[in-house]
C-alpha cells in the first residue's frame, strides 16, 4: 500500500495536521458527533469519518488508529469487552516507553488517556470505574493484545466505502484478558451516583 494509503492531498493534509495523539482526540471530540446507530448500523471506514464527521467507538478508533498511522505511530487497536453492555475499542499508541489511548464515547470517562502506563492491563484498568451501562453496573470484564490494523491493509481499511464489519468480527474471535477472577465477577459493581452523573456530561441523548 502506497505512502497515502488512498487518501486524497485535501484528506491527507487534514490527517496530518493530527500530528499528536492529543490533537486526534480533540477531532473526535469537538469535530465529529457521535454516531449513537439509531436509523442504520454503520462501520465506517476513516475516509468515511472524515467526511461525514459522524463515528461511534469502533469508527473512531479505525479513525485514530488511521490517523496515528500518518503520523508515525503503528495503527493498533484493543478490544474492550463488557457484560450486559456494548464492548468499547481503543486506538492505543506508545510514548516513552508508555501506553496511552484515544477513543471516541459517549461517555466522558471512556475516553483519551495519557501516555502514562506500563502495560496494556494498566492502561485497561484505567476505564474500570469509568465503564458502566445505563443501569449503573460497571461492565468491564476483559481485553485483548493490541491488534495491528495493517493486516487488514487487503480490505483498504482507511478509504473502502464499504464497512469494516470483519474487523469488528475479528476482535470477537480473539483470546481476551480477564481483569478479574470468575468468584470477583459474581459481585454487581454499582456506579457512585456522581461518577454516574458526571459520565454523561456532554454526552448524546
Amino acid at each position: 500500500m502506497n505512502k497515502d494509503y488512498g487518501f486524497d492531498k485535501r484528506e491527507l493534509a487534514i490527517l496530518k495536521r493530527l500530528s499528536s495523539p492529543e490533537k486526534v482526540q480533540h477531532f473526535l471530540d469537538y469535530k465529529v458527533n457521535y454516531n449513537k446507530e439509531e436509523e442504520d448500523e454503520t462501520c465506517r471506514s476513516p475516509r468515511r469519518v472524515l467526511r461525514d464527521r459522524l463515528a461511534h467507538c469502533a469508527e473512531g478508533a479505525f479513525f485514530a488508529a488511521a490517523a496515528l498511522c500518518l503520523n508515525g505511530h503503528e495503527p493498533l487497536i484493543v478490544d474492550l469487552e463488557a457484560v450486559r453492555d456494548d464492548d468499547h475499542l481503543l486506538a492505543v499508541f506508545k510514548e516513552h516507553g508508555h501506553w496511552g489511548a484515544i477513543a471516541k464515547s459517549n461517555y466522558a470517562g471512556l475516553r483519551y488517556r495519557e501516555p502514562v502506563y506500563r502495560t496494556i492491563r494498566e492502561l485497561v484498568m484505567s476505564y474500570f470505574d469509568h465503564y458502566y451501562n445505563p443501569r449503573g453496573e460497571k461492565t468491564l470484564r476483559a481485553f485483548s493484545k493490541p491488534v495491528n490494523l495493517k493486516r487488514f491493509d487487503r480490505l483498504n481499511w482507511m478509504t473502502t466505502e464499504f464497512d469494516l464489519w470483519e474487523i469488528c468480527e475479528f476482535f470477537c474471535t480473539i483470546p481476551h484478558s480477564r481483569v478479574m477472577t470468575l468468584q470477583m465477577e459474581r459481585k454487581r459493581r454499582q456506579m457512585d451516583q456522581r461518577l454516574f452523573e458526571a459520565g454523561f456530561v456532554g454526552a448524546v441523548k
